[in-house]
């Protein structure tokens, strides 16, 4: 149970420093997102910002984590592909594109553990309410 708990802890800690850290430099971040061409800077900005903070804490703190993971998932498939698709660098920057477009995958494999993780929760819990409500009903 501790080891699911600091696992939780753990993943969702990279999120929500990254949250702050994109809110602390604004124009940091817009020029970087500006880079790579992407359109509504301001508005995917702010989309990213919530759904870092949103989910970074649902998942820290257990609260509705399955949402708060799909939130993270919802947040980091697009970004790993946007902003470290290593294919598309130069050579000198392939290597650290890649591992952090393989950091990504890895945290993606961690989120998808806590959605597992979660429903399998809820259908212990279940399992445990209709052998509670078994007993007494009959």
């Amino acid at each position: 149970m501790a080891a699911i708990v600091l696992g939780r802890i753990f993943l969702g800690l990279i999120f929500i420093a990254s949250g702050i850290g994109k809110i602390f430099d604004w124009s940091g971040t817009s020029a970087y997102m500006d880079a790579k061409c992407m359109p509504l800077v301001p508005v995917f900005l702010v989309l990213a910002i919530l759904l870092e903070l949103a989910g970074g804490l649902s998942v820290a703190t257990g609260y509705r984590q399955k949402w708060g993971a799909i939130a993270l998932i919802l947040f980091l498939v697009p970004a790993t592909l946007i902003f470290h698709a290593f294919w598309s660098y130069p050579d000198e920057e392939q290597k650290i594109q890649m591992i952090m477009f393989m950091k990504n995958l890895s945290i993606l494999g961690g989120l998808l553990l806590l959605i597992a993780v979660d429903a399998q929760q809820q259908t212990r819990l279940q399992l445990d309410v209709n052998r509670v409500t078994n007993r007494y009903v009959q």
